[in-house]
């Protein structure tokens, strides 16, 4: 009698191609800012020492700062797509960890009913408190990266150390962190395009180094 040979699980991909499309259209983002905000700096740049009213275009500030949200999760649904048995992973990896923080958070609130009392404003419920808890740990990733990687890369493994958190969900954590602050820079620089076009292009630069730590933390691989 012959057997099939049992053919070994596929392995996860890097994060780096899990998120390729979202990496992508971080890329092109970025060069999208620095494209806006040339076209308000080069026309300055190239008028003469004493012309005043300089016409410059804001139209891609505005144009950057409404495309930005839209690309971005056209990008992660097309991830979502192309990598169908890594998401179902994922989805159960944090179905277990989100189990695991709010037996927690259910422990740690037994202890405190024998406490005194908390006051009258309501706290968040379990599974709110399970939530706010990987946002949280994204911040500190994110903040922390800027400052060091490798300090950054350690809080992670101390993070999830405990099984209440995975080591890519927290990284995805502090990707969505780092790019919230960079879409919410494009909407305050669409805001100030109408009046102020030097600010609005500031504003568009402003975004870029959020994106290019977003592109970082999507690609970090710390397994």
């Amino acid at each position: 009698m012959t057997t099939t040979p049992r053919r070994p699980a596929p392995s996860l991909p890097a994060r780096r191609r899990r998120h390729a499309r979202l990496i992508a259209a971080l890329t092109n983002l970025i060069g999208a800012c620095a494209e806006a905000a040339g076209e308000v700096y080069g026309p300055v740049a190239a008028a003469p020492p004493d012309q005043e009213g300089i016409e410059v275009e804001t139209l891609s500030c505005m144009r950057v700062a409404m495309s930005g949200p839209l690309l971005l999760d056209l990008a992660r649904s097309e991830d979502t797509a192309r990598w169908p048995g890594a998401v179902a992973r994922e989805e159960a990896a944090s179905r277990r960890t989100y189990a695991a923080r709010c037996a927690l958070a259910e422990a740690q609130d037994a202890v405190h009913q024998l406490g005194p009392d908390r006051g009258p404003v309501p706290l968040p419920t379990t599974g709110q408190g399970a939530m706010m808890d990987l946002v949280v740990a994204g911040d500190e990733v994110a903040a922390c990266w800027r400052r060091d990687p490798q300090e950054a890369a350690d809080l992670v493994l101390e993070l999830t150390a405990g099984g209440e958190l995975a080591v890519d969900e927290v990284l995805d954590a502090a990707v969505d962190a780092v790019v919230v602050c960079g879409l919410l820079a494009l909407a305050e620089a669409r805001t100030a395009a109408t009046t102020d076009p030097s600010t609005a292009a500031e504003l568009c630069l402003a975004a870029v180094p959020y994106f290019a730590l977003a592109v970082t933390l999507a690609s970090a691989d710390l397994h």
